[in-house]
């Protein structure tokens, strides 16, 4: 049996506002997507979907709001340059810086936002 991973769920209280941040990392989601419950986009061999808070409710039978820290996405950009900003054009958004871009010890510039639900988003070259 072979396994694959194909698709990485994230929940969202506000579709459009999520949206318009994924957007500013450079993903492709047309406007008609914001009024949508469920969007999918393709990045190469894996999808990333956006889930309405009531549609997870209903394919779980409940949704409790989470707290803490789960997972990380991280999305890599072409130089420091461009994580530096990239990080600008989101915190100026008024979205969630959560740390400033610096070199890290292994060798990439680095640096973490926060997207409209909390979820921290890498950014590295």
């Amino acid at each position: 049996m072979g396994i694959k991973l194909d698709m990485i769920g994230i929940v969202v209280k506000d579709m459009k506002k999520a949206l318009d941040f994924y957007r500013l990392l450079g993903l492709d989601i047309p406007a008609e997507a914001d009024g949508e419950k469920h969007v999918e986009v393709e990045q190469g061999s894996l999808r990333l979907a956006f889930d309405q808070q009531e549609v997870i409710k209903d394919v779980y039978g409940a949704w409790e709001e989470p707290a803490g820290h789960r997972i990380e996405l991280a999305f890599l950009c072409d130089s420091g340059a461009a994580v530096d900003e990239l990080y600008r054009k989101i915190t100026e958004t008024g979205e969630g810086g959560f740390r400033e871009p610096w070199d890290a010890f292994w060798g990439q510039r680095y640096a973490i936002v926060r997207d409209p639900d909390g979820n921290r988003i890498s950014l590295f070259a």
